[in-house]
């Protein structure tokens, strides 16, 4: 059985995503956000950012995490800075843990959950609804996001292999 860590950077709130099973096979999931105050300054919003992502990989000790990929929209260019001080805060926290961190595009995670990477947060939500068997709405749609990203890590992953001696 594998474990992935599914994480949907934000500064305001981040989604964190757990799945485990076999291959195809979700087994059994958590999921919740992190959150961080407006109010606080960045420094001590990434700080809590970390320590909190660095506790869940110790108390869970996932096999992998799947991290949505930084984007930027021209529009808006100083959210992606923000998100990339963000996404540096989450990989160095996998580095530390000694997890496998993979990143995944966002338009890559919606194509390969419902077919189409220009999906809404609904579609998503629903697909990985559907793909977990659970009945009612993933929320926030941060979380939704992150338990997503963790399905294609377990799905990229596969059944586990037995070694031949």
């Amino acid at each position: 059985m594998i474990k992935v860590l599914g994480v949907d950077p934000g500064l305001a709130a981040t989604g964190v995503g757990l799945v485990w099973g076999n291959g195809m096979r979700p087994a059994g999931f958590a999921y919740g956000a992190i959150t961080t105050s407006r109010h606080w300054d960045m420094g001590r919003r990434l700080e809590t950012l970390y320590d909190r992502l660095a506790k869940l990989l110790g108390d869970e000790a996932p096999g992998q995490m799947v991290v949505e990929d930084v984007f930027s929209l021209e529009k808006y260019p100083r959210s992606g800075i923000t998100l990339g001080k963000v996404c540096g805060v989450i990989l160095l926290a996998g580095q530390r843990a000694g997890v496998p961190v993979v990143e995944v595009p966002v338009r890559e995670a919606k194509q390969v959950l419902t077919g189409n990477g220009a999906a809404s947060k609904m579609q998503l939500e629903r697909a990985v609804r559907h793909a977990l068997g659970c009945p009612q709405p993933i929320r926030p749609y941060h979380a939704a996001d992150a338990l997503g990203l963790a399905l294609i890590g377990m799905y990229r992953t596969g059944p586990p292999r037995l070694v031949a001696r």
